[in-house]
């Protein structure tokens, strides 16, 4: 049955003139707020100054934010943060700053870019992070949508991104500023950041504040622009409230401590232009008055563990491809050390999973002693009890490794268009696999559900997004008459409230036989079955069977994170069990290598064999020349497999797989012709 067909409460209705509705596709309007008559719902609304100030007065010696200049440690505490997000907001106004545009933020995270970001708010305007992925036809898309006056560069790399595009294609523009490294040429209207603060510091603090005190809850402030995997990049129109209420809401459902009793540490490193990392390093950390400290460029090129070890975070958001590579380099850290280490460290994993699953023998405490103790030292999370993960579905068996050395990962889930966090879990309400429950004052309801109880996802709070900038058909699609958000993904619910996603409606295989697939578990399945795979993409909308592309763990250069042809340790160790001596990926796609060719059948026949019926199972399968990566084009900034793109990428692979005529039949599954 096809879920997008189903009725659900017709299009928006329209507002009665005068009066606020529940969404808008208009930067200047006011929105009217879902406020609840109790409980956390009811809380008073805030605007992004108020949250800091109030921050300012309970946490004004503590230090707010944290990074390294050279070999040297800098830092700001809460005033003077706020002090120099001031002076910021007086130089974008100095420079000639409008009332509900944006100013663009395009730079890997630091302290100018959260400066940068607050600065915008208070000064009337819209902050609006930039992919730093972006080419710059999408870097100027995003500013002409958003009529930015300002764009704050990073370097000479993203400076250029922006030069490039014609001064007619920016109308708005009025200024540039770049926050790092010496600017390689003089323009005019290009500052460095030092000039840039400089414009706004004698400024007087009257018109700042006017400016300030006419700012309500329920306007815009910030733009998150959705990493739209079809399609022009949607402009999600984000409230002060937006933002200061899931602040309160997700500190108090994960438990947070108040900096006067213990000071929370997180470490800044997801691209800030996605709403996760503003959320947890930007508005959480500030509500509970923690310390943000920047990792380096090359955070997700290997530099990142080195940061962790040096602050010891107190809490770590990362997303599955992060969690993924932790875990691939233990396993080849492991594949190289001594046998009897090795006997250990399996050993504490197979207690630590006894002990998940509620058996906590004595043995247990000997192993949280000898080796997890170790283990979270090494990836710098000794002091940390709080572990995500979010933005994109993890495995079970990466899940399962982390909580076996006694590091639970708690997952969370939402979209950009609920301001980051609709359920996450937490250590008095944690299953595997499931994302937990909702926050605080929000609410789920599942749409038009089947005899599985799977149904579409829908999401009602206060962190429910205002709309789409200037897209009101968009906006229209995401919210139905009450002003539910419509998730576009499949779960269901247990007897205990837990969410469980099953995938995506969009993602959804819809066989030519008519069957319905969702498929990330499938794709999982092979995954954890063969454990030299990297990445599985399934294929099989409106064809007669299922096929599979795979790519091959392999080394990542450091420089420009490019996949490389050499393959990761534990991937050359998986080569010499099956006596093939293959150090490259190379040597083993498009099927060169026998033996892992028949090793790979061999976990995807025993996947078929778990298969709920033959149209799920996978008939044929081809491994590709390179892995999948965000420079390649396959993955989104967050990891997300970019699904579209794949298929236009491997068309003819694809097409392939499908062109026999006859249906394929496998010796232990002989199909019927359709």
């Amino acid at each position: 049955r096809n879920f997008m067909k189903s009725q659900r409460p017709n299009s928006l209705s329209v507002q009665a003139a005068g009066e606020p509705g529940l969404w808008t596709s208009q930067g200047e309007a006011d929105v009217k707020l879902r406020m609840g008559d109790s409980g956390l719902a009811a809380e008073t609304p805030l605007t992004v100054n108020q949250m800091f100030t109030s921050a300012v007065e309970r946490y004004g010696n503590y230090t707010a934010l944290s990074w390294k200049e050279g070999e040297q440690q800098k830092s700001l505490n809460y005033s003077e943060y706020y002090q120099t997000c001031r002076t910021a907001a007086k130089s974008f106004l100095k420079l000639g700053l409008q009332r509900y545009h944006g100013v663009g933020i395009l730079g890997f995270n630091s302290s100018e870019w959260f400066i940068a970001d607050i600065g915008a708010i208070l000064a009337g305007g819209f902050a609006v992070g930039i992919y730093t992925t972006n080419s710059p036809e999408a870097c100027q898309y995003v500013a002409d949508n958003c009529k930015a006056n300002i764009i704050v560069v990073e370097n000479q790399k993203q400076l250029q991104k922006i030069l490039q595009v014609s001064s007619e294609m920016l109308p708005h523009l009025k200024a540039i500023i770049q926050y790092k490294d010496a600017l390689k040429e003089k323009r005019s209207n290009l500052y460095t950041w030092a000039e840039f603060m400089e414009l706004g510091r004698d400024e007087p603090d009257e018109p700042l504040d006017a400016i300030i005190s006419s700012q309500k809850p329920n306007q815009c402030c910030t733009l998150i622009y959705t990493s739209g995997t079809t399609g022009q990049p949607k402009g999600v129109m984000l409230s002060h409230d937006n933002l200061t209420w899931t602040a309160l809401s997700t500190s108090r459902h994960v438990h947070l401590t108040d900096a006067t009793q213990a000071q929370e540490l997180v470490v800044s490193y997801l691209p800030l232009s996605h709403i996760a990392a503003q959320m947890v390093d930007i508005w959480v950390t500030m509500k509970v008055g923690g310390a943000t400290y920047f990792a380096q460029p090359d955070a997700l090129k290997g530099s990142l563990v080195n940061t962790l070890k040096e602050v010891r975070p107190t809490a770590f958001m990362g997303v599955p491809r992060v969690w993924e590579k932790m875990q691939e380099k233990m396993k080849s850290i492991g594949a190289k050390s001594s046998t009897v280490r090795r006997k250990v460290a399996a050993w504490a994993k197979d207690v630590g999973l006894n002990a998940a699953a509620g058996r906590t023998p004595l043995s247990y405490r000997i192993a949280k002693k000898l080796v997890f103790k170790k283990v979270r030292k090494a990836l710098g999370l000794d002091r940390c009890t709080k572990c995500y993960t979010g933005a994109a579905p993890i495995t079970k068996d990466t899940l399962e490794f982390f909580l076996s050395l006694d590091i639970p990962l708690y997952e969370l889930y939402g979209m950009s268009e609920s301001t980051g966090p609709h359920t996450i879990s937490h250590p008095e309400a944690f299953k595997l696999t499931s994302c937990g429950k909702e926050l605080p004052g929000c609410k789920t309801k599942l749409h038009n559900p089947d005899e599985e109880g799977n149904g579409e996802i829908c999401f009602w709070g206060r962190h429910v997004f205002m709309g789409y900038l200037n897209m009101p058909d968009k906006t229209d699609e995401a919210l139905d008459a009450e002003g539910w958000l419509h998730s576009g993904d499949l779960g269901k619910h247990d007897e205990n409230g837990f969410l469980f996603i099953t995938g995506r409606i969009k993602e959804l295989i819809i066989t030519a036989g008519g069957e319905n697939i969702p498929p990330v578990p499938i794709e999982d399945a092979v995954k954890e079955a063969v454990p030299l795979i990297s990445n599985a993409m399934l294929i099989g909308d409106k064809r007669k069977f299922l096929s599979m592309l795979l790519t091959i763990k392999c080394q990542v250069n450091a420089e420009s994170a490019d996949p490389e042809d050499e393959l990761m340790p534990e991937a050359v160790e998986f080569c010499r069990k099956l006596g093939s001596n293959a150090t490259r990926v190379s040597e083993i796609a498009g099927g060169r290598e026998r033996a892992i060719n028949a090793a790979i059948q061999e976990g995807i026949n025993r996947v078929n064999e778990k298969a709920t019926s033959n149209a799920q199972r996978i008939q044929k399968w081809i491994v590709l020349d390179r892995d999948f990566s965000v420079t390649g084009g396959e993955l989104g900034p967050t990891m997300k497999l970019k699904r579209p793109v794949v298929m236009k990428m491997y068309k003819e692979q694809i097409e392939n797989f499908y062109k026999e005529l006859a249906t394929p039949t496998t010796p232990d599954n002989p199909l019927p012709p359709k």
